[in-house]
């Protein structure tokens, strides 16, 4: 058995922070064995009574480790 690609998301506070994340994954990517197949960052708010009360990003990132036919 062979892993082909794996989706991780990961909750971040800033705009910057999930840009800086979204380049590290992109950077260790040779290093660690995969390379990125998608990546980007959702914006969340939390509202009570009309008013935000938190906010977050969402960063997504698809690390492509092999494809089915790649040979070991």
């Amino acid at each position: 058995m062979r892993l082909l690609k794996k989706t991780e998301e990961y909750r971040v506070d800033s705009e910057l922070e999930a840009k800086e994340a979204m380049e590290q994954f992109r950077s260790e990517a040779t290093a660690n064995g995969y390379s990125v197949g998608a990546c980007g960052y959702t914006y969340k708010e939390k509202k009570s009574k009309g008013e935000i009360i938190d906010e977050a990003w969402i960063v997504r990132c698809v690390k492509v480790y092999g494809t089915v036919w790649d040979n070991i």
